[in-house]
């Protein structure tokens, strides 16, 4: 559309961000480094700097990305009289990681509560979530999913080397499963490592996070070093290559907490892209996407037993769904979600 876009973030340790990588971007970025790398004072800390960075430069439009950047973005654009986007990419105050924090909670949502009824301009993820949007502040919120381009990306980086990863899946005899993403509690990631009990086949474990000692130590309890592989976190422009060598995608998050019921993980249209069956929990938005396109299969139990055999009807059938990726691909693609954006810039 003709913008300068300057993406703002924190700088993390280990990040596959980098000057070389930065330079191949059509945008510009800007990382703060925080002393605080979690926790309230990294909050704090990381809402001042956005503040002052934001009052000192110059912009047209803001665009706050959920609610941790909300409010610095929500001031500052009214003190320069600034348009203000606001991007709630999930339920922020109903994450598993605000269940029985019921301070830290009540403050996000005093912070939702003082700004969202404020805002013109809402996008978010899900119609599940729009719903929960409008029934609670009597916002129309514009749904915007958050899905691959269906040709390429936005920016082609250079490819960093994953010869390693791609020799090991080339090699392995029988199908390969993948579950792309953190590795965090609730997202029926010890589901699918037990299932692997009854499966003739090897699990794929793309993704890093905070429990992924306790998941290694799971497999080797179980004895499954075998059928279940750690590849580790993978950049963004590799991951397809892999993907597409898998026979079968998981999505199993577990229902405890709205923000995944009503969740439509990123991971799904990947899996769509690649041209690869899914297995998803049985979730409003995520088994409208599977029955509507006919491109996996719902979980109906979430026993390991049960799972093996879902996923094992998927394997014996695959080439049933072969069918369908290509009219999900053409619709569940970025060339049609970013129209919607377009209209709201326009508007400006």
């Amino acid at each position: 559309m003709g913008y300068n876009v300057l993406l703002i973030g924190r700088e993390l340790r280990n990040s596959f961000i980098n000057s070389a990588t930065n330079r191949d971007r059509p945008y510009s970025t800007y990382r703060f480094n925080l002393f605080f790398k979690k926790g309230f004072m990294f909050y704090m800390t990381f809402n001042v700097r956005l503040f002052f960075f934001l009052l000192f430069n110059k912009s047209d439009i803001l665009f706050a990305n959920d609610l941790d950047t909300l409010l610095p973005n929500f001031i500052v654009s009214k003190f320069k009289k600034n348009h203000l986007v606001y991007d709630s990419h999930e339920l922020f105050t109903e994450v598993p990681e605000l269940n029985n924090r019921n301070f830290v909670k009540s403050f996000w949502l005093y912070i939702e509560r003082l700004i969202f009824p404020r805002l013109q301009n809402i996008i978010t993820v899900s119609d599940s979530m729009a719903s929960f949007y409008f029934k609670k502040y009597k916002k129309n919120i514009q749904v915007v999913k958050n899905v691959p381009f269906k040709e390429q990306y936005i920016f082609q980086s250079k490819r960093v080397s994953v010869n390693s990863f791609e020799k090991v899946l080339d090699e392995v005899i029988g199908p390969k499963i993948i579950y792309q993403g953190s590795l965090n509690k609730d997202r029926g990631i010890e589901l699918m490592i037990s299932a692997m009990e009854y499966v003739d086949g090897t699990l794929f474990i793309v993704g890093d996070g905070d429990i992924k000692k306790m998941l290694e130590d799971l497999v080797k309890k179980l004895g499954l070093c075998s059928k279940v592989t750690f590849i580790g976190r993978v950049p963004f422009y590799n991951l397809k290559s892999i993907t597409k060598k898998m026979d079968l995608g998981l999505s199993l998050e577990e229902d405890v907490c709205l923000a995944y019921r009503y969740s439509l993980p990123n991971k799904i249209f990947d899996y769509v892209h690649a041209e690869i069956p899914v297995l998803v929990s049985n979730f409003p938005e995520m088994m409208n996407v599977v029955n509507k396109y006919k491109i996996g299969k719902v979980l109906k139990s979430r026993s390991p037993q049960n799972v093996a055999r879902e996923i094992n009807d998927i394997l014996l059938n695959k080439k049933s769904f072969k069918g369908f990726f290509l009219k999900a691909s053409n619709e569940l693609c970025w060339e049609e979600e970013e129209r919607k954006l377009f209209r709201i810039f326009q508007s400006f």
